[in-house]
Order: C-alpha cells, then structure tokens, then sequence
C-alpha cells in the first residue's frame, strides 16, 4: 500500500487529514497525520509518529509531506522512517499545502512515483496566487 503521511507544528497536519477525509472519501488507512503539539518534546513526538506508522511495512510506500522543510516535525519523521528501514521507498516533501496533499492521496496509487513528483510540485505551485480585486467604480449605479 502507499500512505500518505503528513506532520506539522502544531495542529496542521490533523487538521489537513480532517479535511481530506471530506474530500477524499471518509476514513482511509491510507493517510496518516500526525501534530507535534505544543509543549511537546522531540523525543514525544518520534514516540508519537513511531506508533503511527508502525503498521507500514517493507512492502509499502510512504509519501511524507510536512509543514516547513528543514522543520523538526518532518526532520524527526525522516529519522523515525530511516530507523524503520523504510526511507528507500519514501518520497519526502516540505511545504504541504491541501492541493500537493490531496493530489498525492487521489493519484498516488495512479501514477508512477516520478510522475507523482511532479504532479505534487506543480500542484503546490499553482495553489498559491494572488487574488487581486478591482475596486468597484463609485460613478456607477447599480441597477436595482
């Protein structure tokens, strides 16, 4: 199987899971999230993401997506992956936001991994924009 495993200060990565699971399709063992919470220490958090992974096996894959690369949530997770023996078969990318996580949860078992990769990057890319609005010009009436 291939998980899609989100971690994030904080309550980012649950709260992003919440919303995939409105967007995706209900619960899905598929996605894992895991917060490290304030007050919490880095050794609590290792302990935490450990136990949520526990069930990803040799076989299966990991795409791990967290908040802010260089991040001690995401750096905490590369290591607990890397201590499992899974970081091979880990793609790993910081900077999540919903489109790069959704797009991974609806393709990942879709497309091949590199073509995966791009589609997160681009996903990411393009979910940021600017909205720009045109002020409303006061010499106009509405029509009532």
């Amino acid at each position: 199987m291939k998980y899609v495993v989100l971690v994030s200060h904080g309550t980012f990565a649950p709260g992003l899971h919440s919303v995939l699971k409105m967007l995706a399709g209900g619960e899905r063992e598929d996605v894992i999230s895991v917060g490290l919470e304030d007050g919490m220490s880095a050794d609590e958090f290792a302990e935490k993401f450990s136990n949520a992974i526990s069930k990803i096996t040799e076989d299966d894959e990991i795409i791990l997506l967290g908040d802010i690369v260089g991040g001690s949530p995401l750096t905490n997770a590369i290591e607990q992956v890397s201590n499992k023996g899974l970081i091979g078969q880990t793609v790993i990318f910081g900077g999540m936001n919903l489109a790069m996580a959704l797009t991974a949860t609806l393709m990942k078992d879709g497309v091949d991994t590199d073509m995966l990769k791009d589609s997160l990057i681009n996903e990411a890319k393009d979910a940021v924009k600017e909205f720009v609005m045109t002020p409303a010009n006061d010499d106009e009436e509405d029509d009532i």
